[in-house]
């Protein structure tokens, strides 16, 4: 037996919360539906909870947009009125500023605007896709369904993103604590170490030799150097941030073995997750591409869909213009030329962002497991070439002296 902390609403909308002991969460979801009670949330508290999900520097806009989708999920399937809905999950929600973003969107759909449109007052949280299933909801008297897709969708991001961001920090710090720990080598521990050899006219080892000068260039030049990578950034972000520059450092970062594979498969399943929501919600198929397109992160990519929706314009089809975009995967198009045969391409897509959703996991563990050791041989070699440089000039001296 375990004690549950619960949040649920009651028939006239309030918000009810407390604790209950039983068995398991399932356990008290269901005596709080025989209370006439729809829970929103049944588990540990929720301050613990958030705590053991993911570290704070993780938890941003998406992991906002993704409580806010999956609590209107939620209250309008249990057939809670819009307002209702959106007046609950501002109190519910835990970050101060998203709470504004909700209250002004509630503030919004009062005003007679309907709820896409209020949600567009917000495109900073609320991407296209996110706003045409809305509006696609409305017009079609399904918004509560809209939103389950939407918290699938928005769930399923969040896995994928942060796995990535997750797979790539070990790695990452690891190459900076070894480019650390042999810039202190170099700029405080040898010099050190050639002070014993200033005094003498001992001859010095070619290695321990060649070290010292690397010493002195380092103590020398290392605020150059510094300044010079700070520029470089600097102009890099700048040339980044240019449409030109964005195009260029797309295509770069897809020419990179094993990273490139793994990047071009994220993106993958980033397109086929958006559009088997937007086609399963009737959304047209060339509004969907633009609009899938519109939320890539790889404007090479980005940029190929745009002649994939001329191709669906000219009754081509998709899977035909996918093929001769060349910038997916083979089996992309064989998956999609069987939806259309199949006239389930909604669940073609479904299945496709499956697919490559895990094979970008498998991809970025194939990257990290290749990228961890080539560092750590790396690292091991200079610093080893430190030590052994370093023990010859000991040996040396050692040599004199007897």
């Amino acid at each position: 037996m375990a004690t549950f902390f619960f949040r649920a609403v009651a028939g006239d909308g309030k918000l009810r919360t407390g604790s209950l002991t039983a068995e398991s969460d399932k356990t008290v979801a269901r005596e709080l539906r025989k209370q006439g009670l729809t829970p929103i949330y049944v588990g540990v508290e929720q301050k613990k909870a958030f705590e053991l999900k993911l570290p704070a520097f993780v938890v941003g806009r998406h992991r906002d947009v993704l409580f806010f989708t999956q609590e209107l999920s939620t209250l309008l399937n249990a057939g809670i009125p819009v307002d209702r809905a959106l007046s609950i999950t501002g109190e519910l929600t835990e970050h101060p500023h998203f709470r504004f973003v909700v209250l002004d969107i509630l503030r919004v759909l009062k005003g007679g605007k309907s709820l896409a449109d209020s949600l567009a007052v917000h495109p900073d949280y609320f991407s296209d896709l996110f706003i045409n299933m809305v509006r696609a909801g409305e017009a079609s008297g399904s918004l509560a369904a809209v939103f389950e897709r939407l918290a699938d969708f928005e769930r399923s991001r969040d896995e994928l993103r942060n796995y990535i961001i997750s797979s790539m920090i070990y790695p990452s710090l690891l190459a900076l604590v070894g480019l650390g720990s042999i810039f202190v080598l170099l700029n405080f521990v040898v010099p050190r170490f050639a002070s014993v050899f200033a005094d003498s006219h001992l001859k010095i080892p070619v290695p321990t030799m060649i070290l010292l000068e690397v010493s002195k260039v380092v103590q020398a030049y290392w605020w150059m150097a510094a300044s010079g990578l700070l520029v470089t950034a600097v102009a890099l972000r700048a040339y980044i941030q240019t449409a030109a520059g964005r195009l260029w450092w797309d295509a770069l970062r897809l020419r990179v073995p094993l990273l490139g594979d793994a990047l071009r498969k994220a993106e993958t399943a980033r397109f086929a997750r958006a559009m088997a929501t937007l086609v399963a919600n009737s959304v047209p198929l060339v509004q969907s591409i633009g609009i899938a397109a519109a939320i890539l992160n790889n404007r090479k990519i980005a940029g190929a869909l745009g002649e994939v929706a001329q191709g669906v314009k000219r009754g081509e089809g998709i899977a035909v213009p996918i093929r001769k975009a060349a910038v997916f995967p083979p089996l992309a198009a064989h998956l999609l030329t069987v939806g259309e045969e199949t006239g389930r391409l909604d669940q073609m897509f479904a299945r496709m962002a499956e697919i490559y959703e895990t094979d970008t996991r498998a991809a970025i563990k194939r990257f990290t497991a290749l990228f961890e050791p080539l560092v750590i041989l790396v690292m091991g070699v200079m610093v080893g070439a430190l030590i052994l440089s370093m023990l010859l000039a000991i040996t040396s001296i050692n040599d004199v002296a007897v």
